[in-house]
């Protein structure tokens, strides 16, 4: 059939095409192209799109963690976005466009990189085009002001960038665990009673100011044994019963699993989060969530955890701040008791720094008056501390079972004895430990004339300065006037072997490296372990050694002797009281100021008196200090850039080992096979501020003009050598 209006015959039509039939498909597809709307703009370009009617511009911090872009970039919302791109969530924007690829006034290309929304803003500062922002990843918004804040205030005072600290802060995002709802925040629970609190002279009082809304703030120092981790949980039950949040921050995973148990004993389930490594991506960003969303407000957690975003903060708690594991290993290298020192004074919270000894560093917060003791009386240590006995070298020497067996016979009849008791803790110092030199006569540090830093024999040759490098040809002792040096030590690699041949019959067991033991059973037993992996004996230890004292002691590092008692009290603080027959027997000289902090049980006095000597010194803490390593033509052009403040002394450089392939690499050292160089720039009171920031404007400037290799830059490191 012809059409009389010139349409196709029926032949050319579609099924169907007779007089009131549906139309045919080509004309569908015209009719669906007329009726549909402008075309939509392509996302990640948005090009054409309109953009929001109100705040049309959003402040974005780029995920690159270099520090001439440590700052915030504006982009363009398009409209199909505003409602998602709210302060704080997770976006993708193109960057490294340049100016040049510029379409319909919108900036166009560059790669696309994840980045967080700061805040949004009527007008740019920026006078060129925008691009817009590429994508919203999620609606979910992870970084607050209050998280922001914090984080600024890192990167400034560990010369770092803003992106890189947050980086440690916000955990990886999980698409499932951010699509399950959070419940409801439980209701405060009730005050708690003081407990064992009551053991120290002001510890019912520390809980009733938490109880109360207050923010008291105090270094304490734990009497030894398992009750500290009911303690911190009454801590944090006490803040929480006044409505506000409390975060706890312990070294490894293993003391947190404690404080979890005990939280778990006095709250309940559901009452806080634990923010672990351990607990796998998911269930860790899961947690996190629940603390930012404010289902619950306690947290318990390892390093990371400083930055966990808890609501209406009233108490921070730092466990054993002396760990290696509380300091990040990660740029810019921050430590958790600064950066709970930091949340503590920007939120008005509470604060505890507790552990079985003192560090300098706590010392100086209670000497300044910024935070007080809270500590038991003597009697109560006397009756919470086991009995310590020592062996020293004259003892070793008129020993004959100790030079034949290495292993003086002191040692021998407490393990026999306290096999009949129950489980005996041997602590044994771990591999690659070099002793530092010291005075053959009385073990006083060999320090430099020049900086006090510490003097060391490089490849058999003449004593040199680890610090400023200087080489010392005519060193005597300053205290004794000796002439001889000293890097022995005491002990052997077969330890264990050795115990094991000698008691054939007691099972041993080792906690070390390879395989970390929780817990032992109060059946006797022989348990060899390095500092730090020390299990805990149910119903504590009859007796512990801690053998190679010199091992720890001899360690070329500014806090050589403050961790070798803080480790040995970790062991020590396992052992029964004297009462019940807990005996420890340390194995290094008694005339050295640890090991007589360690016989009295009295860290604190340690402390302060190894702080007066750094001030003395001019060590820190009391100075500030930074150390700065790369390659050394990279080294010597930034430190001839950069504008150090006044009084700054550069101490260096001198050279670094070279790292081994395959191994983890060192913090500020050189990779692998290259060889690197340090310095040590130490500031006076005051100035740490003035040196990050000196730093820090050097570092953005090289790489801003691409001076070659980056160094590296590490305030106030923990281990100076």
């Amino acid at each position: 059939m012809s059409s009389a209006n010139g349409r196709p015959d029926d032949s050319a039509r579609g099924a169907g095409g007779t007089d009131g039939a549906p139309p045919e498909q080509l004309a569908l597809i015209r009719e669906a192209v007329r009726r549909a709307k402008a075309p939509k703009a392509k996302p990640r370009t948005w090009r054409g799109a309109a953009l929001a009617k109100e705040l049309p511009v959003a402040r974005v911090l780029v995920d690159k963690g270099v520090l001439h872009l440590d700052r915030y970039f504006d982009y363009a919302v398009p409209e199909d976005l505003d409602e998602a791109a709210q302060p704080g969530v997770r976006v993708r924007v193109r960057f490294g466009a340049g100016g040049r690829n510029v379409r319909e006034g919108r900036r166009e290309g560059g790669g696309l990189i994840d980045g967080y929304l700061v805040e949004r803003v009527a007008e740019s500062d920026y006078s060129g085009p925008l691009a817009a922002l590429a994508q919203v990843v999620s609606p979910e918004p992870v970084l607050g002001p209050e998280l922001l804040g914090l984080a600024r205030a890192v990167a400034d005072r560990y010369a770092g960038s803003l992106a890189d600290v947050l980086q440690l802060a916000v955990p990886p995002r999980h698409a499932r665990a951010e699509a399950r709802e959070s419940p409801a925040p439980p209701p405060p629970p009730a005050a708690p009673g003081p407990g064992t609190w009551l053991r120290y002279g002001r510890g019912a009082d520390f809980l009733a100011s938490l109880a109360s809304g207050g923010a008291p703030r105090a270094v304490w120092t734990a009497l030894p044994g398992p009750e500290w981790a009911e303690e911190i949980a009454r801590a944090v039950q006490a803040t929480l019963a006044s409505g506000r949040g409390a975060l706890v921050v312990v070294p490894a995973g293993r003391p947190a699993a404690r404080v979890d148990t005990a939280l778990k004993a006095l709250l309940g389930e559901g009452q806080h989060a634990v923010l672990t490594a351990d607990a796998g991506p998911e269930r860790r960003y899961r947690e996190w969530l629940a603390v930012r969303r404010g289902s619950v407000r306690a947290v318990v957690g390892t390093r990371a955890a400083m930055f966990a975003p808890v609501r209406d903060l009233g108490l921070v708690v730092v466990w054993d701040d002396g760990d290696d594991g509380h300091s990040d290993d990660n740029a810019p290298f921050p430590h958790v008791r600064e950066v709970l020192e930091l949340r503590a004074s920007r939120d008005k919270c509470g604060f505890l720094l507790g552990g079985w000894t003192c560090t300098v560093e706590a010392a100086q917060l209670v000497e300044s008056g910024w935070a007080l003791p809270l500590a038991a009386d003597r009697d109560q240590v006397r009756a919470a501390a086991p009995l310590v006995r020592t062996v020293g070298d004259g003892d070793l020497a008129r020993d004959e079972a100790a030079r034949a067996a290495r292993l003086p016979t002191l040692a021998w009849q407490i393990v026999r004895e306290g096999l009949r008791q129950g489980p005996v803790l041997v602590q044994v110092p771990r591999r690659g430990y070099v002793p530092r030199m010291a005075c053959a006569q009385c073990r006083a540090p060999a320090r430099c004339r020049h900086c006090a830093g510490p003097l060391e024999a490089r490849d058999a040759q003449a004593l040199c300065c680890a610090w400023c490098g200087r080489d010392e040809t005519a060193w005597h002792c300053q205290e004794c006037g000796g002439f001889r040096l000293r890097a022995q030590v005491v002990g052997a690699r077969r330890t264990a072997e050795e115990l094991g041949r000698a008691f054939p019959a007691v099972p041993v067991r080792t906690s070390g490296r390879e395989q970390v033991l929780d817990t032992v059973s109060a059946a006797p037993a022989l348990v060899v372990s390095t500092p730090g992996a020390e299990p805990v004996a149910e119903g504590g230890y009859a007796a512990a050694l801690l053998l190679d004292g010199w091992a720890m002691l001899g360690r070329p590092d500014l806090r050589a002797g403050e961790d070798a008692l803080r480790r040995w009290t970790g062991a020590a603080a396992l052992v029964r009281p004297q009462g019940a027959g807990g005996t420890v027997v340390v194995v290094a000289e008694p005339t050295l100021r640890p090991v007589q902090a360690l016989v009295r049980w009295d860290p604190v006095g340690h402390a302060v008196r190894e702080l007066a000597e750094r001030a003395e010194l001019g060590f820190p803490p009391v100075s500030r200090m930074a150390a700065v390593s790369g390659a050394p033509e990279a080294l010597a052009g930034f430190l001839a850039a950069t504008e150090l403040p006044p009084g700054a002394e550069v101490l260096g450089p001198v050279p670094l080992p070279a790292g081994e392939a395959g191994r983890p690499r060192r913090p500020g050292g050189p990779p692998p096979g290259e060889p690197g160089e340090r310095v040590l720039i130490r500031v006076r009171p005051g100035s740490g501020a003035a040196l990050a920031a000196a730093l820090k404007s050097a570092q953005a400037a090289r790489l801003a003009r691409g001076g070659g290799e980056p160094v590296r830059i590490r305030i106030d490191p923990p281990d100076i050598g």
